[in-house]
C-alpha cells in the first residue's frame, strides 16, 4: 500500500492529532475543517496545527513537523483530496453530519483513494450507506485513540462491502508506517475497547455507589495496584472528559436495547449534574477532581461539593494485594468483608461476566479482546487473561455462584463453552466462540518482522532464539544469540541487568561479546526490550563512594570508555537497536555505534548531571568530536558554535522526547532509522546490520588531531554560568558540575583550537567524574536518588 499524502477531515482534538502523528511517520498531510466566520478561510485549521505545540504530551515528534501539515477547507479546496490516497474522516460523533459530509467528498476522491472514518463508536454499515456504490469497498473504519501518537490501538471495523484485500494491506501500512497494533473488530456499537473499558467504568461506578466507597478511594485500588494505569477509574473519566463518556455510554444506551446490561447503561446522577455544571474533566479544570493550588480535592456527591483528596488503602486489602500469585490474589480478594475488597472482586466478576457473555458478538477471539484492552485502555493484561491467570475453572465457578445467588449485575448466564474449557489462550491460538476453535495469531507478511512480540497469558513464548554464549548471574551479565532463521551471521547483544544498567559484569560481557562477534559472525545488533539501558549501576557507584573506593571507580569508568571504543572500533558493524529510554551510559553506548535504529518513543539523554557528574564513558568525547567535523565544514572553522548547544544539552540533563529529537540533539544521526513501530525495531536493526555488512563497512580510525575550544570555550561557557548563578537559578554544585561539563567539552585546560586525541579527551571526562564522584554534594545527590528516584538540588 503506497500512501505519500493523507487528508484528515476534521480538525478538532483528535483530527489535528491524527494528522501530527502522520506527520511524526513522514507523511504529507491536509488537514480540513469549515472555513471561519471571518478572516482567513483556513483560520480554524492554522489555530489547530499551532495548538499542536501547545499540548502535552506532545502530538509531534518534533515541533518542526508541523511543516508537514497543509491547512485546507471544505468551501474552497476539496479538489485536493484527489491528491491523497488516504482520507480519513474524524468529525463528531454524529451521523447526521457524517453523512452530510459524505456526500461533499466522495465526488473529489481519488479512484483508489481509501476513505476511513475514525468513529468511536457509530455503525460502519450505516456510514457506508451514505457513499456510492464504487467507493464502499474502499471505505472502513479506522478508530484511533487518544492521543493518537501514544495509544497503540487502532481498531479495524470493515463494511459489508470492504474489500478484504485493502484491510489486509491497510493493517500492515497502519503497523509499519504509523506504528500501530491493530484489532480487527466487528460492527457492534462502541466496537471493542470502549464497550469493554466503558462496561468496566460503569461497573466501577455501581460498586462504588453500592458499597458506599469514596471516588479517590477506588482510584487507590484501581491503578497500578490492579495493573492499571495510574489514572485508575475516576481519574480516567476525567482524562477522556465526562461528557465524552457520556456520549459513549449514550451510544451504547440506544445501539443495544437488549444488552442484558442495558439497565447499567446510565450515568449516576451526580455526574450528569457536574456535566450540567461545565465541570467535564480535565479540559474544564474541574470535573470529579479538581485542584487548588498543589492541592487536589475530590467530589463528594452527598455535598455535591470537593473536599481534600486522601484515598487510602485498607490493610488488608493492601496486603491480599500484594500477593503474586494471582489465583490466591483473586480469592482472597472474593473471601475479604471489606468493601474495598468486595469492590474489586465485584468488578472483576462483571467484566469477566460480560466478556465472556459478548464474546462471540464483538470479536473474533479472546485475544482481540485482551489485546485492545491492553493497548487502548493500558491494562497490564486484558480480562481474560487475568481470569486465566488466576484459575479459570474455579473463578468460572465462583462466577456462576455469584449469577445464581443475584449479586451479578446481570442473571444473564455463562455461555456454555466457558466449562468446557481450561482457558481462551494457549500456544495454538485463542478461542473463538463463533468458530468453536482456537485462531492463531494473524498470519500476515507485516507481523513476521515482530521477531519479540509480546504474548498473551497462555500463548506460546516468543522465540528466545539461539545463544552463542553468556555471562554473569540470571540478573547480570550479557547475553549473546541469534536468529538462525533470519541471519545468521548476525549477532544480538543484549543485557540481563534490572533496567539493562551498566555493572561491571555488563562491560566484562560487551568486550567478549564484541570480541567474539568480530571472529564469527559478520555483525552485531545491541537489542533488549525497553527501555535500552538507563546508564551505570549507579547502587555499585554509590556503594564504592561510601567506601571511599575511588580508585577502582577509575578503573570501572576506564573499563567504560574501553568498552565504548570496542563498539566504535569493532571490525564487525555494531547497530544499536533502541527503543524505550536510553540513558547516561546507556546513551554514550548508542553513540559509540556505527549505526543506530530508534522507535519513535526512543528517550535519549546524558543525564548524570542529575546526580552530580558528567558523562565519562565517551559521551563528551562524542559531542566534541561532532564539534570537530561540523567546524571543518563551516566557514572560520571555530568550533565552540558547536560546542554550546550540547554544553546547554548535557548541564540541563536534557533528555530527547523522541527519536527526532534525539537526532537534533546529537545523541543520532541524521542517517540512523526511525521506526514507528518499536516490536519491528529488533528486525530492522539485523537488516541494517547485514546491509552494513555486505557494503564491506569498516570502523572509523581513531582520531589523533581533534580541534578543540579550549580555555577560550570553557570561560564563554562559564559566563552562561556566572549569570545563572547570581540570578539563583542554579546552586554552587550546579555551577561545579557544569563546568566540569564545559570542561569536557572543550577538551581540558588546553589552548583554543588546539589539536588533542580522542584519548585525551577520554581521559580528560574520566579524571573530571572521578574528582565529582569525591564530593560530599555529588554523594549526597546519588544518595537521594537510589533512595527516591528523584535528583537533589543541593
Amino acid at each position: 500500500m503506497l500512501i505519500r499524502k493523507v487528508a484528515v477531515l476534521g480538525a478538532g482534538v483528535m483530527g489535528a492529532q491524527i494528522a501530527a502523528h502522520c506527520a511524526n511517520a513522514g507523511l504529507q498531510v491536509i488537514l480540513f475543517d469549515l472555513p471561519a466566520p471571518a478572516g482567513p478561510p483556513d483560520t480554524v485549521v492554522e489555530k489547530a496545527i499551532a495548538g499542536l505545540a501547545k499540548l502535552d504530551p506532545a502530538p509531534l515528534a518534533s515541533r518542526a513537523l508541523a511543516a508537514a501539515i497543509t491547512p485546507a477547507n471544505y468551501a474552497s479546496d476539496l479538489a485536493r483530496l484527489g491528491e491523497c490516497e488516504l482520507v480519513i474522516e474524524a468529525i463528531a460523533e454524529k451521523m447526521a453530519w457524517k453523512l452530510d459530509l459524505y456526500a461533499k467528498v466522495a465526488p473529489h476522491l481519488a479512484p483508489g483513494a481509501v476513505f476511513a472514518s475514525n468513529t468511536s463508536g457509530l455503525s460502519i454499515a450505516r456510514l457506508a450507506e451514505g457513499l456510492p456504490a464504487a467507493l464502499r469497498p474502499r471505505f472502513c473504519g479506522v478508530h484511533f485513540f487518544n492521543p493518537p501518537r501514544y495509544m497503540a490501538l487502532v481498531e479495524l471495523i470493515p463494511a459489508p462491502d470492504t474489500d478484504p484485500a485493502l484491510l489486509d494491506a491497510l493493517e500492515g501500512w497502519l503497523t509499519t508506517r504509523l506504528g500501530k497494533r491493530i484489532v480487527r473488530a466487528r460492527d457492534t456499537p462502541n466496537f471493542i475497547a470502549n464497550r469493554i473499558g466503558v462496561f468496566s467504568v460503569l461497573a466501577v461506578m455501581h460498586h462504588t455507589t453500592r458499597l458506599g466507597l469514596a471516588f479517590d478511594e477506588v482510584d487507590a485500588i484501581t491503578g497500578p495496584r490492579i495493573g492499571r494505569p495510574k489514572s485508575a477509574t475516576y481519574r480516567t473519566a476525567d482524562l477522556v472528559g465526562l461528557d465524552t463518556l457520556a456520549h459513549v455510554v449514550g451510544t451504547m444506551q440506544d445501539g443495544l436495547p437488549d444488552d442484558p446490561w442495558h439497565g447499567h447503561f446510565a450515568l449516576p446522577g451526580w455526574l450528569d449534574t457536574l456535566i450540567a455544571n461545565g465541570a467535564l474533566g480535565q479540559k474544564t479544570q474541574a470535573g470529579i477532581y479538581r485542584k487548588e493550588g498543589r492541592q487536589i480535592l475530590v467530589f463528594e456527591p452527598a455535598q455535591l461539593d470537593y473536599r481534600a483528596a486522601a484515598g487510602e488503602v485498607a490493610v488488608e486489602v493492601a496486603e491480599i494485594l500484594a500477593l503474586r500469585d494471582p489465583a490466591e490474589k483473586l480469592a482472597g480478594l472474593a473471601a475479604c468483608a471489606h468493601p474495598q475488597a468486595q469492590l474489586l472482586w465485584s468488578s472483576f466478576r462483571d467484566v469477566f461476566h460480560y466478556c465472556a457473555y459478548h464474546l462471540e458478538h464483538i470479536a473474533d477471539n479472546a485475544r482481540d479482546v485482551d489485546s485492545a484492552m491492553r493497548w487502548g485502555f493500558g491494562w497490564a493484561q486484558g480480562p481474560f487473561e487475568t481470569w486465566q491467570a488466576a484459575g479459570w475453572a474455579e473463578v468460572a465457578a465462583a462466577i456462576r455462584e455469584d449469577i445464581a445467588a443475584g449479586r451479578a449485575m446481570s442473571d444473564a448466564p455463562l455461555p456454555d463453552w466457558v466449562f468446557e474449557r481450561d482457558g481462551v489462550h494457549a500456544a495454538g491460538g485463542s478461542w473463538s466462540p463463533a468458530a468453536a476453535a482456537l485462531q492463531p495469531r494473524p498470519a500476515l507478511p507485516v507481523y513476521g518482522r515482530q521477531l519479540q512480540a509480546e504474548r498473551l497469558v497462555g500463548e506460546a513464548p516468543p522465540e528466545r532464539g539461539e545463544t552463542l554464549w553468556e555471562c554473569g548471574e540470571r540478573g547480570d551479565g550479557v547475553r549473546l544469540w541469534r536468529l538462525p532463521a533470519l541471519d545468521a551471521g548476525i549477532g544480538v547483544l543484549s543485557f540481563k541487568s534490572k533496567m539493562h544498567t551498566v555493572g561491571g559484569a555488563v562491560l566484562e560481557g560487551v568486550l567478549e561479546a564484541v570480541a567474539r562477534a568480530q571472529r564469527d559472525l559478520d555483525g552485531l545488533v545491541l537489542w533488549q526490550p525497553a527501555p535500552f539501558s538507563v546508564g551505570a549501576n549507579l547502587q555499585q557507584v554509590g556503594e564504592a563512594c561510601s567506601a571511599g573506593e575511588f580508585a577502582r571507580l577509575e578503573q570501572t569508568v576506564a573499563r567504560f570508555q574501553q568498552a565504548a571504543l570496542a563498539l566504535r572500533h569493532a571490525q564487525v558493524p555494531v547497530v544499536a537497536a533502541v527503543e524505550g529510554m536510553a540513558l547516561a551510559g546507556g546513551c554514550e553506548f548508542l553513540m559509540h555505534c556505527a549505526h543506530r535504529v530508534l522507535a519513535l518513543e526512543s528517550y535519549v539523554g546524558l543525564v548524570e548531571a542529575g546526580v552530580g557528574l558528567i558523562p565519562a564513558g565517551g559521551g563528551s568525547k562524542q559531542f566534541a568530536l561532532q564539534a570537530h567535523r561540523l567546524a571543518q565544514r563551516a566557514a572560520g572553522g571555530d568550533v565552540f558554535p558547536f560546542i554550546q548547544r550540547s554544553f546547554e544539552t548535557i548541564a540541563k540533563a536534557t533528555v530527547a522526547k523522541s527519536a527526532h529529537e534525539a537526532v537534533q540533539l546529537g545523541f543520532a544521526a541524521p542517517g540512523d532509522d526511525i521506526v514507528l513501530h518499536a516490536q519491528e525495531v529488533l528486525y530492522v536493526a539485523l537488516r541494517r546490520a547485514r546491509a552494513l555488512a555486505e557494503a564491506g563497512w569498516h570502523p572509523p580510525l581513531p582520531e589523533r588531531a581533534v580541534v578543540v575550544a579550549g580555555r577560550n570555550g570553557i570561560a564563554t561557557c562559564e559566563l552562561m554560568l556566572v549569570n545563572m548563578a547570581e540570578g539563583g537559578f542554579i546552586s554552587a554544585h550546579d555551577y561545579k558540575v557544569a563546568k566540569a561539563a564545559a570542561t569536557a567539552l572543550c577538551g581540558g585546560e588546553v589552548d583554543t583550537n588546539a589539536r588533542v586525541s580522542e584519548q585525551w579527551i577520554l581521559d580528560v571526562e574520566r579524571a573530571l567524574f572521578v574528582e565529582l564522584l569525591q564530593t560530599e554534594a555529588t554523594q549526597q545527590r546519588i544518595a537521594h536518588m537510589l533512595r527516591t528516584g528523584k535528583p537533589l538540588r543541593n
